[in-house]
């Protein structure tokens, strides 16, 4: 952690690989997403065999902060995603921390702003065109 960062809990990214298609598609990641239906912000992610995301990403659950300038919270790191913008005004980069991979998370977006472009295909990560 950065000491001019300010990072906020904003949700736990668990990979599973139980052959499902369940949950909100993208092409791009090869990625299912499913919300837990829970109180805590929790998501299940399938990924395609062919899916082009780092192993980190599809193997190991990871943890999700919002920060107040991702520019300056991944400079130095090993990051292995991003930064880009799945889903419009809301950027994200992932960096491998010792191992582990930690979503940084960079929007001006309320929660429910940012889940509902989510369920909306909202956002680059959905459309083909990109």
């Amino acid at each position: 952690m950065k000491k001019d960062i300010h990072y906020q809990f904003h949700h736990f990214g668990i990979p599973v690989q139980d052959g499902s298609t369940e949950g909100m598609y993208s092409e791009k990641a090869g990625m299912y997403t499913t919300d837990n239906p829970g109180k805590f912000r929790v998501q299940w992610h399938r990924f395609t065999d062919n899916s082009p995301l780092h192993p980190l990403i599809k193997t190991v659950p990871h943890v999700a902060f919002k920060v107040n300038n991702l520019a300056l919270a991944i400079e130095g790191e090993d990051v292995i995603l991003g930064p880009c913008e799945p889903i419009d005004d809301y950027f994200v980069a992932i960096i491998n921390d010792a191992g582990a991979p930690v979503e940084l998370i960079e929007t001006s977006l309320d929660d429910d702003e940012i889940w509902a472009r989510a369920r909306r295909s909202q956002g680059s990560l959905y459309r083909s065109d990109e």
